[in-house]
């Protein structure tokens, strides 16, 4: 999604424009204020939508650390059980 930052709003510039009205000062001033205040709107909207993000992230981050410990679980599980098959073999073959 594309968001416009213009400080300015085309249809009101138009319309003065269309109606041969001249432009003030005043009316520019409004004009840019507008344009600001749409401005404003459209970064409270891309704030939600950081946020929504943000909320997923985390739910991302928990998943991705309980994948990780169940890995680590596994390889330490794997790890314990050569250590005691090569102790059973030292024993076997009676080396210390």
């Amino acid at each position: 999604m594309w968001i416009c930052v213009c400080t300015c709003n085309l249809s009101d510039i138009l319309e003065i424009i269309m109606s041969k009205k001249k432009m003030t000062i005043e009316d520019l001033a409004l004009i840019t204020q507008k344009g600001f205040n749409d401005v404003d709107v459209q970064f409270g909207e891309v704030g939600q939508r950081f946020d929504a993000v943000e909320v997923r992230l985390d739910s991302v981050d928990i998943k991705l650390e309980r994948i990780e410990n169940l890995l680590l679980r596994a390889h330490d599980n794997r790890l314990e059980k050569l250590e005691d098959d090569v102790r059973n073999v030292k024993t076997i073959l009676k080396i210390r």
